[in-house]
């Protein structure tokens, strides 16, 4: 299998794809743009088939309640740039990414391709103070079925993962103290959760056929409460 790895962070991007070797090519762009997201496509067609999307890229831009104790209301821009970074780059890349895989050979099942969105138990749970980022990816487990539903009579299947707390290079770098009220909350394991579980899952999705339009939740049985 070859992977394209498309990342507004090129240098970063062409270190991922040097670790991987020679199946891996890196692009540099921004999801939400079309010629961006047009250009790592045709990186993709020019490898083989595009069969599998996998739309990790999202964050937040700063945090904070709709109206803060002060009584300042939540910064506009900061929502709609973390609604963008997330949900509208998500549905960028799966509509042009889709349409490429349209033209595709259908295999035994009829399936063109698959599309696997990520989300987070944020878009279920959102905290105190994570009201874009909550929303931005309430929002992608909202475009999950009627995508799976949209895309079906071109054979693409379409899930979402809700990740809980992730080790990721960001989260595993906070202090001890933090990290241990990170995890508290976790069922079992206790942990934050590894990105080799991650992409298990993303194998999963890949290769069974019959998963298509679920959200799926990656989390140890974490909760999140109120704050």
């Amino acid at each position: 299998m070859k992977v394209v790895i498309f990342d507004r962070d090129g240098e970063r991007a062409s270190e991922l794809a040097g670790e991987v070797g020679a199946a891996a090519v890196a692009v540099a762009g921004d999801t939400t743009d079309d010629a961006d997201a047009q250009a790592a496509i045709a990186a993709a067609v020019s490898l083989g088939v595009v069969s599998l999307l996998v739309n990790v890229a999202g964050g937040g831009v700063g945090g904070g309640r709709t109206v803060g104790r002060d009584g300042t209301p939540h910064d506009k821009e900061s929502f709609i740039k973390t609604m963008e970074m997330n949900a509208v780059g998500t549905f960028n890349m799966t509509r042009l990414t889709a349409a490429a895989m349209s033209t595709n050979e259908p295999d035994e099942e009829g399936q063109r391709g698959v599309v696997v969105n990520t989300a987070s138990i944020a878009g279920i749970e959102g905290q105190t103070g994570q009201l874009a980022y909550g929303s931005a990816k309430a929002a992608i487990l909202g475009m999950t079925l009627p995508m799976a539903r949209d895309l079906a009579p071109i054979g693409v299947r379409v899930c979402a993962i809700a990740p809980g707390t992730m080790g990721t290079p960001i989260m595993l770098g906070v202090p001890d103290q933090m990290k241990e009220n990170l995890i508290k909350d976790i069922m079992f394991p206790k942990r934050m959760g590894r990105p080799e579980e991650f992409a298990l899952l993303v194998e999963s999705i890949a290769r069974n056929p019959y998963l298509n339009g679920e959200n799926i939740r990656l989390d140890g049985a974490l909760r999140f409460g109120p704050k």
